[in-house]
């Protein structure tokens, strides 16, 4: 007789609690569990009612008491420091800009929901992500799919899942669009159902990476000197870690025209700066690609992009060595970022991932 236990990934948000409903209403037999990934002492008190805080494990535990369902807590704080928070602060000393949602689903969160499921002899594991899984016959092979809603797909963050975590993962809210979420979640008295979601990373909630590097990371704001692509002295910058490609807003330089943030030079402590027209690189590199479908022989013709919040263009994926690829887009990408992922789409109507990778470079 088939499992039909599974255990789900309770953030104390809306989804999440959907998820669980609309699993009991399959037939499945949901179990709750709240990863606790950060203490206040690690992040400060500013990230207190977000996604793994306190409240958030009270608010995931009374979904599960409305459903009738048990609740886990787990504690991970552990690796999500050392995956996830030290990695975040590594990347900034360095001049990048990681994303620090990739790395906890591909280190931490789905592999510790796939260990404490088959600890508890659970089958499968779900999350209130939006996006969807379904299995490939013909290469014998489990895909990830963007969700129905596009406004709301998650899929840029969830690339790295291996096949293991693939064939037992359950996304029963990547099948509906938000505002059918949130109704559902008012019909069932969730608490929940009319939170705002979340704009920022979980443990800086205020946006402020700076005073989060300072505090956790040690990371002294040296100031420099704001140049221009000659080497002009433009003005002078707060501390590299104040800045990212295409930051155009807080610089305080005067100008015959808008300046914005083309890189940071880490061995001259110089932010170089210049006009949007420089921002835009056709031909984008990464590392550690990650192949959800199997990687093709030669050139493939996909959608990519390489920030979250961006809308996906076509172009030419060409595998290199070492794990590495490049894409040639049809049209120039603006601000693409060193730290960030290149996730590549394939397929009808682009639903398909293909894989992701970490962005080395742009020309």
């Amino acid at each position: 007789m088939e499992d039909r236990r599974v255990l789900v990934g309770m953030s104390g948000g809306v989804d999440s609690a959907a998820a669980a409903l609309l699993l009991r209403e399959a037939g499945w037999e949901p179990v709750g569990c709240t990863l606790r990934l950060y203490d206040n002492e690690d992040v400060g008190e500013s990230a207190e009612g977000t996604c793994c805080s306190l409240e958030a494990v009270e608010d995931a535990r009374n979904a599960c008491r409305r459903l009738g369902m048990d609740h886990y807590t787990f504690n991970f704080t552990r690796p999500f420091r050392e995956y996830v928070l030290d990695d975040f602060v590594a990347g900034y000393r360095e001049g990048r800009t990681p994303n620090p949602c990739i790395r906890c689903n591909r280190f931490v969160k789905f592999d510790a929901l796939l260990r404490r499921a088959e600890e508890l002899g659970i089958g499968h594991i779900a999350t209130g992500h939006y996006a969807r899984v379904d299995y490939d016959e013909g290469l014998d092979r489990w895909r990830l799919l963007r969700s129905r809603d596009r406004r709301k797909d998650q899929s840029y963050v969830l690339y790295p899942l291996p096949q293991k975590v693939l064939r037992r993962l359950l996304l029963p809210v990547g099948e509906y669009d938000k505002a059918a979420i949130r109704a559902m979640a008012e019909a069932a008295g969730f608490a929940c159902a009319n939170r705002p979601d979340s704009q920022d990373i979980c443990f800086v909630p205020d946006g402020d990476y700076a005073g989060f590097l300072q505090r956790y990371g040690g990371v002294e704001l040296v100031p420099g000197d704001f140049v221009d692509e000659a080497g002009r002295v433009l003005g002078r910058h707060r501390g590299l870690p104040c800045y990212t490609t295409g930051q155009r807003r807080g610089l305080g330089v005067s100008a015959d025209r808008p300046l914005y943030v083309l890189r940071k030079d880490l061995s001259r402590n110089q932010v170089v700066l210049g006009g949007e027209e420089r921002l835009y690189s056709r031909v984008v590199r990464a590392k550690e690609f990650h192949w959800i479908s199997l990687p093709p022989r030669g050139p493939l013709r996909v959608t990519a992009k390489t920030r979250y919040s961006q809308t996906e263009s076509p172009g030419t994926l060409y595998p290199e060595r070492d794990g590495a690829v490049r894409v040639e887009f049809d049209e120039p990408q603006r601000a693409v970022t060193g730290g960030q992922s290149l996730v590549c789409y394939h397929g009808d109507w682009g639903e398909l991932v293909v894989g992701g990778g970490i962005i080395t470079g742009a020309e």
